[in-house]
């Protein structure tokens, strides 16, 4: 059918529409420019960093910082821990040489007695962790391999997407795997139980059972929330080939506090997980003899396993850096208002007799960078300029 109006296309033609467009976005781009922010003209507080503040500033934090330091520093000294490495001790002679195999032969026993030392009076409650070395659970590929929803709601078992959890997504026959993932199919499973042997006179003891709770080791939020009180674990560690520890299956998720713990993934490949409390003292002298049985393959990649022993403070565990960073951070304020007042002092920094090239030197710090120093230095007087009480002027 030949076109409307004697062979013109009807509508604008492709010229107009890229003139419309041209147009729009001019406009469009002038507005941005004449913003204030795109051309970084909003109101801006460009304080002038004088000694008669930047001074007093630093004797406060110092004055602030040190005092709290002492008080971080003693509390985490009040803090008294006992770590064994029981990894290579456990090993039996004959298989030092083949620790994988070992690990890996369900056929050999794997319980060792280790005897810890308690140096110092121990009061309850005293938190047991069990701590792994080389181990990085920060991995982007590990830490992401699980899935929230399948954890808290019964009904997304089947309709969630579980693609991050592979390999440990699915059992046979495309079952869904509960909880799915590398998190929890790598459960720590190294079991602890603790007996006392307490000091006597002559030397004549007994062994007493310390009864270790497992209850109330994870955070409210994740019983309450995180794990659901009626998602239980299915297909877990039916595989070929198994990571960690088992799950009770008549237990909701919400009530397998050693899962929560654990799915808390570390920032650093050392780290510590709390397995537990004890609610007893412990005397000084006296020895724990902890019966391990040491089933976690550490020895894949050369990690190593510990247990350890731990009372706490108002700060938490022993953790001596926080207050050592305090104590570093004050006195180094203090030093540096110290040589401030002594640069102050002895290196004047006066208008009269000071060339303005010498003072552009001496504190380009307080010149702006869209000013010129030497027709600035001249305009300050005494009254104007912040640093006149600190200069000594020749008579």
């Amino acid at each position: 059918m030949p076109p409307v109006n004697g062979g013109a296309a009807a509508g604008p033609s492709s010229g107009s529409l890229l003139e419309v467009l041209y147009i729009l976005i001019s406009n469009h781009s002038v507005d941005s420019e004449d913003h204030a922010f795109t051309q970084q003209q909003l109101p801006a507080c460009k304080p002038i960093l004088a000694p008669n503040m930047v001074i007093p500033i630093l004797v406060f934090v110092g004055l602030l910082f040190i005092p709290i330091g002492l008080a971080c520093y003693a509390a985490s000294n009040k803090v008294f821990e006992v770590v064994y490495r029981y990894d290579t001790k456990c090993v039996p002679k004959n298989m030092l040489h083949n620790k994988v195999g070992y690990i890996q032969n369900a056929s050999i026993n794997k319980t060792c007695t280790i005897n810890l030392k308690i140096p110092n009076a121990m009061k309850r409650p005293i938190f047991i962790y069990y701590q792994l070395d080389r181990f990085y659970q920060n991995h982007r590929r590990y830490a992401t391999s699980f899935n929230i929803a399948q954890l808290s709601d019964p009904k997304e078992e089947a309709n969630a997407d579980i693609k991050d959890c592979k390999p440990e997504a699915y059992a046979a026959k495309g079952i869904p795997v509960v909880p799915c993932g590398l998190v929890a199919w790598s459960l720590f499973n190294d079991t602890y139980s603790f007996a006392r042997r307490p000091r006597r006179a002559g030397g004549i003891g007994g062994v007493e059972a310390l009864r270790v709770i497992k209850s109330g080791i994870s955070w409210r939020s994740e019983r309450e929330r995180l794990f659901g009180k009626h998602v239980y674990p299915k297909n877990f560690q039916n595989g070929s080939l198994v990571g960690g520890g088992r799950l009770d299956p008549r237990k909701p998720l919400s009530e397998q506090e050693e899962l929560m713990v654990w799915m808390r993934t570390a920032a650093m490949p050392r780290f510590r997980k709390l397995y537990g409390r004890v609610e007893a003292d412990l005397d000084a002298g006296e020895t724990v003899a902890v019966a391990v049985r040491n089933s976690y393959n550490s020895y894949s990649f050369e990690g190593g396993k510990a247990v350890v022993l731990s009372t706490a403070g108002p700060l938490g565990g022993r953790n001596a850096f926080l207050g050592r960073a305090y104590l570093v951070t004050g006195m180094a304020c203090l030093v540096l208002a110290l040589l401030l007042t002594l640069v102050c002092l002895f290196f004047p920094m006066c208008d009269r007799g000071a060339s303005p090239a010498a003072v552009a030197v001496v504190r380009p710090w307080i010149m702006s960078a869209s000013v010129d120093s030497a027709s600035l230095v001249p305009q300050l007087t005494a009254k104007e300029n912040p640093k006149a009480r600190y200069c000594k002027t020749k008579a």
